[in-house]
Formats: structure tokens, sequence, C-alpha cells
């Protein structure tokens, strides 16, 4: 199970929205295939190991009853992008299949378990179900509490400060930092601003990693309408411009989709709304050594703001000479 989780991971930029998933056939403790969901709308880890066996195999289905059937999430038993999983195990012959965690999903929760079994399959389940559910905590979040896991970062100067009181575009953390970010938002389903972001610093606000991603859609709030959209922010990008003042009525429009991370990178005044309204789950600091005295824009209005709002700093390091904290709502 956990060569499975393992090989799951490889896909976790590019599988996102879905959950990521490996499969593996084993016969007498032997691996025999291996599958995993690589990209988001293709084959599910099942059928790909199954695929894979047969080319291995190069014998009839019948060959399949001695498989037994690793996967790390529960097989789907309903048509979404592909068809269901269940079908696929059940049609090969494989009669033992080893699950690591239910699939949250009120579509496929223990429904898949179900079919497999009566269909004459032996069916064990839990096993590292923990390591499965980290690794795909966004889409255990999003069904469980029915909202996107929503993440702030924001870059603030050493004495708390986003940016100089005239606007002006200012850099504060190190090229290193900047860096870091890209990752962070590659991990991302959706990426979430304001107006106000997108006009004083003309952001491209993408993933600019060197390995594939799904690139996150973006979101823009905001009531204005005489944005350049030949603007980097706008090119060659999927993005929503909404038009909404009630953040919470916003997110719930998330609900009935696959969106299960949504990034907020924004200024101090849509930031602090987000933490007003309780709707962040994960904070993420980025602090520069530097300061930008009684000029710069403060993120809160008082000290300890984030304690207050009821977030544990959850870690805490450096990155060249600026500190990433992280800081997780209790």
């Amino acid at each position: 199970m956990k060569r499975a989780i393992s090989l799951a991971n490889q896909y976790k930029y590019t599988a996102k929205p879905n959950p990521v998933v490996g499969c593996i056939l084993i016969k007498d403790n032997k691996i025999i295939s291996e599958g995993a969901h690589e990209k988001f709308g293709c084959n599910h880890a099942e059928i790909n190991a199954i695929n894979s066996a047969k080319l291995s195999l190069g014998k009839s289905f019948k060959s399949f009853k001695e498989l037994t059937l690793i996967c790390t999430l529960e097989p789907c038993n309903h048509t979404g992008k592909t068809g269901p999983c269940t079908e696929a195990i059940i049609n090969s012959g494989i009669k033992n299949v080893v699950i690591g965690s239910l699939d949250p999903n009120p579509l496929v929760s223990g429904k898949g378990i179900e079919s497999l079994k009566k269909n004459g399959i032996n069916v064990t389940s839990g096993v590292c179900a923990e390591l499965v559910e980290e690794q795909n905590k966004f889409f255990f979040f999003k069904n469980i509490h029915k909202k996107p896991f929503i993440t702030a970062k924001i870059a603030s100067s050493a004495d708390g400060k986003s940016h100089f009181n005239d606007n002006q575009q200012t850099w504060i953390t190190s090229k290193e930092s900047r860096e870091d970010v890209q990752k962070l938002r590659a991990s991302m389903d959706v990426i979430l601003t304001g107006g106000n972001t997108v006009t004083n610093d003309n952001p491209l606000m993408n993933a600019r990693v060197n390995f594939p991603t799904n690139q996150p859609k973006k979101i823009l709030l905001s009531s204005k309408t005489n944005f350049n959209f030949n603007a980097p922010f706008f090119k060659d990008a999927d993005y929503e411009i909404i038009n909404e003042n009630n953040l919470n009525k916003v997110i719930s429009g998330f609900k009935n989709t696959d969106i299960t991370s949504i990034l907020v990178e924004a200024g101090p005044k849509l930031v602090n709304s987000f933490l007003n309204e309780s709707l962040i789950d994960k904070l993420i600091i980025y602090e520069s050594s530097m300061e930008l005295g009684p000029n710069g824009v403060s993120w809160f209005k008082e000290d300890n703001a984030v304690e207050k709002l009821g977030f544990n700093l959850e870690s805490s390091y450096k990155i060249e000479s600026d500190t990433k904290k992280i800081y997780i709502k209790c």
C-alpha cells in the first residue's frame, strides 16, 4: 500500500482537482503491474494497472483471478469523466481487492466496496488509511466540509507591512521565497485575488514551475469593469470575474464543483475580509528581514492578530533571508 501511495504522489500536480490514486496488481507477493491516476479526465489508477497487466501477462482474463488488486482509494462505481472502476475490476476476474481509504465522495463512499462484494470479490479496507487521507487532504476536506480548503498567502516586511502607501509595487521577499510560492500555486486548484492587486501589481499569478502541472484557475473578485484585458493576468488563462461582496456566498458557489483548494493572494483589505469571515483554513506568511517603516501599509490593525483570529503556528523555517510561517486554524 505504501508503494501505491508513493506511486500516486508522482501525479499530484496533474491529477488535481481529482485525488491522487495508486494501484498495484500482485501475485504471490510479486508485483505484476502498477498504475496511477496520472491526469485529470484520464484513466483512473485501477484501469491503468489492469491494462498494464493485460500486456504483461499476455493471457486471458481468467488469469486475473489469481491476482490481488491493491488500491489507495476506494474504486469508483459511477460514470464521470471515465467509466466506473468497479465494473473494470469485476470484468477482469480479480477476486481480491485491498483498499487504503474509503472515498469521502457521497457518490462513491461505501458503494464501490458494496458493488465489489456483491460480485463475489473479497475486499479488505482501511490499510494505511490515514496516509491516503493526508495525501488527499484537500479532497477529503471538500467532501467533509462542503467547501474548498482555503489558504491565504501573504508577503510581509519585518514590521508587518504589505507595501508602501503610494501603492507602488514593492518586492519584499527574496527570489527563493518567490520560487517557493510558485510550487504553492501549482498545488492549488484556484488562485483568488482582488481588483487592486491586478491593477497595481500587474501580476501573472500563475504557477511558473519546471514540472507539468494543471494551472490553477484564476478568480478575480471585483466590481470594476475597466480592466486592461491585455494584461498578463488575463492572457491565455482560465479566469472568472465575480462581482459579489458576500464572500460566504462566493465560496458556497464552489460546493458542487470539482474545486477542492483555493489560494487567496490579495492585499490586506481582501485577505482580512476572508479572515474576519472565518473562511481561511491555513495562513502562510513569507516574512522578510527588511522594514518598510511608517510609509508602509500594515497587514493587520493590531499585534498578534493572527493568533487572536484563532490560528496556531504549525511551522516556521528560513528561506534565505526570509522566514516562512505556516498557521493552521484551530
